[in-house]
């Protein structure tokens, strides 16, 4: 509903802008969180830029982006109580108040307190108060603790494990995950030589949100956050010994590249960067826009429509009147549905037979995603193409006789 609003004030201007100061938050966070643990200004500067690299794959416009500065917000306070300045700890249950009406992943907050409270140094005693508040404040929601058996089922569906790329392991593919996979294998090495030595506390996040990150990729960017913080304190005796903080600050270049930063930022945001650049890319490239309009000016074409699952999502947005088979959300279909799905999308041996199992009598087909799909449908008798363009193209059943 959030990103509904800001689409119908903004459009993608205001829908990305507020990506962009999301994603400057979080990370603002860390770095903070990052000094606060000892780490120097210049090692805490270059870390965070590596976990903006090796995370930026994760910055998706969906309701998980909403909760990355609540995860940093969190680890920040968390460390300021470890420290003794107990005052901000009471703001984890406003924190909690917020998680758990934007994201399922609000169970990631507790499993943060959970680890402090066992391994922390801090007033276990204030923090176990603290903890009962987050919990009453998770229960503040539309549907109270039955948002506990949608992560349950989100866990459990069949379809997410077995279809949902984002609930795999992740594999060492994309230059963002050489980035990840590289960094997770040097970190042993700085743990062993480095002269700054991890708490209980955070081997303990280290490892359960390690074990996360390699479990499904869905988890990395909540390691990555964390494994910022510990890399960069852990550079600290040599930044330290090689860049020594009595070094003058440059004042002006403080100044001119956060400038510089959100001039960029806004002169490239979707909307404004047509003004000045009349070559820009589409930011909707790989979007059906064309197509769609095509299928409203079609109202008669008879229904029902299969469309490849992430176009299947932008017709529930642009055109929900034409009814879709299935779409990109994964756990509400069954596993059958999306054995057929895949075996449409790849063109098996028996794709026409699985088509006929959908009932569908109209295709919207990707070319990029389902490039097989399309020759076999251009070969097929049974399907006629109606229309087509770069990003989409769209079929009806029956012989062509026009």
């Amino acid at each position: 509903m959030l990103f509904w609003l800001l689409y119908h004030w903004g459009g993608l201007t205001l829908t990305v802008l507020l990506r962009g100061l999301i994603v400057a938050v979080t990370y603002t966070f860390v770095w903070f969180t990052a000094r606060q643990t000892g780490a120097g200004r210049v090692g805490a500067a270059l870390v965070t830029l590596l976990a903006v690299l090796a995370s930026c794959n994760n910055w998706s416009i969906r309701p998980q982006l909403l909760t990355y500065p609540l995860f940093a917000a969190a680890i920040w306070i968390l460390y300021r109580w470890q420290t003794g300045r107990t005052k901000t700890v009471w703001a984890l249950p406003v924190l909690a108040l917020l998680w758990g009406n934007l994201h399922a992943s609000f169970v990631i907050l507790l499993a943060l307190i959970a680890a402090a409270l066992v391994f922390g140094s801090g007033d276990r005693k204030q923090l176990l108060w603290v903890t009962l508040a987050v919990l009453l404040a998770l229960l503040v929601n539309p549907r109270g603790g039955h948002t506990y058996e949608y992560i349950v089922q989100l866990l459990v569906s069949p379809s997410n494990q077995q279809f949902s790329q984002e609930w795999s392991p992740p594999v060492n593919q994309g230059w963002q995950m050489n980035l990840f996979f590289l960094w997770l294998l040097l970190y042993p090495l700085l743990a062993v030589f480095s002269p700054k030595k991890l708490s209980a506390l955070e081997w303990c996040w280290f490892t359960g949100f390690g074990f996360l990150a390699l479990w499904g990729l869905r988890y990395g960017i909540w390691f990555i956050l964390i494994l910022t913080v510990l890399t960069a304190q852990m550079l600290a005796p040599w930044e330290e010994k090689y860049w020594p903080s009595s070094r003058a600050e440059n004042f002006t270049l403080n100044l001119a590249l956060p400038l510089l930063f959100i001039a960029s930022t806004l002169a490239f945001l979707p909307g404004l960067r047509e003004k000045w650049w009349p070559q820009a890319p589409a930011v909707t490239a790989n979007t059906p826009e064309a197509a769609v309009t095509w299928l409203e000016q079609h109202p008669d074409l008879p229904g029902p429509l299969f469309a490849e699952m992430g176009m299947a999502s932008y017709l529930e947005f642009a055109l929900p009147e034409r009814p879709v088979w299935i779409d990109s959300r994964v756990f509400p279909f069954p596993t059958a549905m999306w054995q057929d799905y895949r075996e449409i999308t790849t063109a098996a041996w028996d794709w026409q037979t699985a088509l006929d199992r959908t009932g569908a009598n109209l295709l919207l087909v990707s070319t990029a995603e389902q490039p097989k799909l399309v020759t076999v449908l251009d070969q097929s008798t049974q399907w006629c193409r109606l229309y087509a363009d770069e990003v989409a193209e769209v079929y009806s059943r029956g012989a062509c006789s026009r």
